[in-house]
């Protein structure tokens, strides 16, 4: 990810240390695992991770 990334969890995620991160970027949205910020970083386009969050509130998924 761009250095200029803006990395959040979920607020529901309160002090839990057991979570993913989204980091954004233009056009980009990076994953990772909050335990382990330096293991790695998947990428996608902001337009597949938006269909995959309306695939999982939609519970198309399963």
């Amino acid at each position: 990810m761009p250095r200029h990334s803006r990395w959040t969890k979920s607020h529901r995620s309160g002090a839990q240390s057991n979570c993913v991160e989204i980091g954004q970027a233009p056009g980009l949205v990076g994953i990772r695992d909050t335990k382990n910020r330096d293991g790695g970083t998947l990428v996608v386009e902001r337009a597949a991770f938006g269909a995959f969050l309306t695939a999982v509130k939609t519970n198309r998924l399963g």
